[in-house]
């Protein structure tokens, strides 16, 4: 599996806030930003819109670093992504992800 795929199967290459950052993008920023404190129902700004993938050790937005249940859970039982949980398929905190994400699935069958 490549590195740039993050704990919940999702390509972190693809993702809007990684895509920002590599570009320098303040307008994707401000995008994401917006659409992600909408979602999250969270004070997301731009500025916290800085990743360098969810699996790297270098800078993670403040979602990816603070928020996100599947990040946290993963790190916590040591997996390197959620196909490395014996309760992956039947995750109720991954089923979101999965079920909007058919490359997710893919990447965490590998």
């Amino acid at each position: 599996m490549k590195d740039m795929v993050g704990y919940c199967g999702l390509d972190c290459e693809t993702c809007d806030a990684y895509l920002a950052t590599i570009r320098d993008d303040q307008a994707l920023r401000e995008k994401t930003a917006k659409l992600w404190a909408a979602l999250n129902n969270a004070p997301i700004l731009p500025e916290h819109i800085s990743c360098e993938g969810c699996r790297a050790e270098e800078m993670k937005t403040v979602y990816c670093e603070s928020l996100c249940e599947i990040r946290q859970c993963a790190r916590k039982k040591g997996a390197a992504t959620c196909g490395d949980c014996t309760d992956w398929e039947t995750c109720q905190t991954l089923a979101p992800v999965l079920a909007s994400s058919p490359d997710a699935l893919k990447n965490l069958r590998r």
